[in-house]
């Protein structure tokens, strides 16, 4: 089949090389019965390409269905794909079919391969290799008759090396694979998508349609998307609904996109009479966020209180000569005139009736600054506040090791999103 062909029957926009080797490996694959591998990014369409496939095969008046491995219970997944028996775990009531018995004859889409359990992978690998299989509760021998198409977000190869995907099955898996580019690899395709998006939202609604202007253009391609495909669906459908102009410039597409708000400056054309703005480079793309903004004042304020505590001291110890102001004794043994830098134990050891000496102190020399408990408790305050970032990663990783790698299960657990923990994964840079 023609590759235009196959872009207009399944709405494929874009034109880059790496889409359309992809498209040209689904076309010739469609038509065997071969297990197929398909990588790539979250949010680049890998279910698109399993359905591509399935179409154009000689299963299409058959069955097709998609299960998301990440999705299910590891408890309940070998139930879900081989059926149970009644009476085989507690809520089993009635005999129930799995998916490979009632998709016999038909495609079946694996997607998030990498997280299925080990003791299900080697249940697949039998079916793969005899199209047999068990039910959950049963002795009996099942034969059916399914194409297995599996997709992944992960280097497999690595996961075998790590004792985490069995190795036998990857390369069952892996009869033919393919490998759908990232969003930011199709520069050139991204303002087409964005039109398509925008076109299908005005068509949907009967409303007006948005446009780029060039310098929002460039800002669109300039964007990492991590995302990808579904993440510019969502940035144009959002724009469509709460731009107020229907020319989007880079100033107003900036609003939108996660830390882009520098790139929109810096595409800007200079005004006249003025000195010309710079244009944006590939080194200006990793801009400061306000995460790092807010942590650098953070360390300002306590490098700033930290030296008006240590001013203090020795405005203590210079006028008061005696006892009654001496510094406390933990001091003695330190280096520093303020030991409460290093160790939070030592605020909670400071000796307050110097304090209280030094106060009344304040009564013969108005120019003494009073000392409050309060302030050496705010020292200790921002310390903890300060540790928010690695409370935060601590927690991320203790939930993923608790629900043993399961993103929805530890997301319940946190209270958030799947997306959010994802998105914090990525970020914390975090081995689930």
């Amino acid at each position: 089949m023609e590759l235009q062909s196959i872009k207009n029957r399944f709405g494929i926009i874009g034109n880059d090389p790496q889409l359309n080797h992809a498209l040209q490996v689904a076309d010739q694959v469609a038509n065997t019965d071969l297990s197929v591998l398909i990588f790539g990014e979250s949010g680049v369409g890998k279910e698109v390409f399993s359905q591509i496939i399935h179409n154009l095969s000689a299963r299409r008046h058959n069955p097709f269905i998609a299960v998301n491995c990440g999705a299910i219970p590891e408890g309940t997944i070998d139930s879900e794909l081989f059926g149970h028996e009644k009476g085989a775990f507690t809520s089993a009531g009635d005999q129930r079919k799995g998916y490979f018995e009632t998709v016999n004859g038909g495609t079946i889409f694996l997607d998030e391969i990498a997280e299925m359990p080990l003791g299900t992978q080697a249940r697949l690998l039998r079916v793969l290799e005899t199209g047999e299989y068990i039910r959950v509760g049963s002795s009996k021998v099942m034969k059916t008759n399914v194409r297995v198409i599996a997709a992944t977000n992960k280097d497999l190869l690595t996961l075998t090396h790590e004792g985490r995907f069995r190795e036998d099955l990857y390369y069952r898996l892996n009869t033919v694979p393919i490998r759908v580019p990232a969003l930011r690899e199709r520069k050139e395709d991204i303002p087409l998508l964005f039109k398509k998006f925008a076109g299908d939202f005005a068509e949907r609604y009967r409303s007006s349609g948005i446009q780029l202007d060039d310098q929002a253009k460039q800002l669109l391609m300039s964007y990492s998307w991590p995302g990808n495909v579904r993440e510019l669906k969502n940035i144009a459908e959002q724009i469509s609904v709460l731009a107020t102009e229907k020319i989007i410039t880079a100033e107003t597409l900036a609003r939108f996109l996660p830390n882009a708000g520098s790139r929109a400056v810096s595409l800007m054309p200079s005004r006249a009479g003025g000195m010309p703005v710079p244009s944006f480079t590939e080194q200006q793309s990793s801009t400061t966020t306000e995460r790092e903004i807010l942590y650098k004042l953070f360390f300002e304020l306590k490098k700033d209180m930290n030296d008006m505590k240590k001013m203090m001291y020795e405005l203590l110890h210079r006028q008061g000569g005696g006892n009654a102001l001496a510094m406390p004794a933990a001091a003695e043994h330190h280096d520093t005139a303020f030991p409460v830098f290093h160790d939070s134990e030592t605020d909670r050891s400071f000796d307050t009736p110097s304090i209280t000496n030094y106060n009344k102190a304040h009564k013969e020399n108005s120019d003494t600054p009073i000392i409050l408990p309060s302030d050496i408790e705010q020292h200790q305050e921002v310390e903890e506040s300060l540790s928010l970032v690695d409370r935060e990663k601590e927690f991320i990783v203790k939930a993923l090791q608790k629900h043993k790698g399961k993103r929805k299960d530890a997301a319940n657990e946190l209270g958030i999103s799947e997306r959010t923990l994802y998105r914090k994964i990525k970020e914390y840079d975090i081995e689930d």
